[in-house]
């Protein structure tokens, strides 16, 4: 299997690694910083690089196999340098923890759970188990939030046993269970929040800038969706 680094360094942009394996889909790598698509937070792009020869990284995938990088051309046993196209995968780091943020404020203002989300570069979107609908609400959350943003929380990453995990309290605001597994990568926004979390984030909450409400949706009973940008 495939080493994860992105799991402990977010700001990595480059790395070694050797490729394991190629099939139809793409290709392996012993170790990568690349991010595969999952949790609502797209793939990683880039390159991967052998001597002179350049093979661009289309997208990042989980497979049965392992972390699928979507290139061709390269041979099992090839060394390679990988490297992100960093402007993007910043701008989703920024845009994820800002979603926590955000999460955190309506969780501790109504109790309401997530239920999905998804993070793009030009917006990202929040679904809610609100039971009320009320954009003015919605505009005084995205407030609350930005006044957290500039007070410049430390974000850390902590990785707990599935039992420390589950004895903190309102650790999992997802609408769902968490997956059986021995450990639990948990981020952490010193005073703000603490969510079980697999992706990557900055690493203090002034690095996001401002959050701006795009737009609210009642997606059904109990289901309101939120549009937020990033500004500049």
């Amino acid at each position: 299997m495939t080493q994860a680094l992105y799991l402990d360094d977010s700001y990595m942009r480059s790395f070694d690694a050797i490729v394991t394996g190629v099939d139809d889909s793409g290709v392996y790598l012993d170790r990568t910083a690349f991010y595969p698509r999952s949790g609502g937070q797209p793939s990683d792009l880039g390159i991967l690089i052998r001597g002179d020869e350049v093979f661009r990284v289309e997208s990042v995938e989980l497979s049965e196999r392992g972390i699928c990088h979507r290139a061709h051309g390269l041979s099992p046993g090839d060394e390679v340098r990988g490297e992100i196209d960093w402007e993007r995968r910043y701008r989703i780091m920024r845009s994820h923890t800002a979603c926590h943020i955000l999460s955190a404020v309506i969780f501790r203002e109504t109790g309401a759970l997530i239920t999905g989300n998804q993070i793009n570069i030009d917006r990202s979107r929040v679904d809610f188990s609100l039971e009320a609908f009320d954009r003015s609400m919605i505009e005084t959350y995205v407030g609350m939030a930005n006044d957290l943003i500039k007070e410049g929380h430390p974000v850390r990453v902590r990785v707990l046993t599935r039992d420390e995990a589950m004895e903190i309290p309102d650790l999992v605001r997802l609408a769902m269970n968490v997956p059986e597994r021995e450990s639990v990568r948990v981020i952490e926004i010193e005073g703000v929040d603490l969510q079980a979390c697999g992706g990557t984030h900055v690493r203090n909450t002034s690095e996001i800038g401002e959050m701006r409400l795009v737009k609210a949706e009642n997606k059904g009973k109990s289901n309101r969706r939120v549009y937020f940008e990033l500004v500049g």
